[in-house]
């Protein structure tokens, strides 16, 4: 009896345990801590880069710089796109169309920083990124247009 009861206690103990990593790992995978985004966009002539983070969007264009503030709403609306991807395969995410390969479009990329580990796509047309991130480039483009109809 104290072999059945020592095996009950064992077994209960060891389905709360699995139950309670399952239910952090689910956690992990919706709330991802984000640091930064960048969009890289460059041809022969053109090298342009768009890093944002919770409060500002830093604007590289051929080496000129420009910064601006972003509000915590379009910083929620790119953290809630990028939660839907999935980061370890995001290198792994094909482009639709490959202009790029002659510069008859730019080259970008997408960057994200999320708890300390680097994730980046693979190279696609700026304009037509693969389906995968095509939420997060149209939520990033917005927030440079809004960015360039205030300035």
């Amino acid at each position: 009896m104290r072999v059945i009861t020592l095996l009950f206690l064992m077994l209960l103990t060891n389905s709360c345990t699995i139950r309670n990593n399952t239910s952090n790992q689910a956690n992990d995978t919706r709330e991802k801590k984000i640091e930064k985004i960048e969009l890289r966009e460059q041809t022969r002539g053109t090298n342009r880069s768009f890093v944002l983070n919770s409060e500002n969007l830093m604007i590289t264009l051929n080496e000129k710089v420009n910064d601006s503030k972003i509000s915590l709403s379009e910083w929620e609306n790119i953290e809630k796109q990028i939660n839907y991807i999935d980061l370890s395969k995001i290198s792994s995410f094909e482009a639709p169309t490959t202009d790029h390969y002659s510069d008859q479009s730019l080259a970008s990329t997408i960057i994200i920083t999320s708890s300390g580990k680097t994730h980046q796509s693979s190279s696609f047309d700026a304009g037509n990124p693969p389906k995968e991130l095509a939420p997060l480039y149209k939520a990033i483009q917005q927030v440079i247009q809004n960015k360039k109809t205030t300035q």
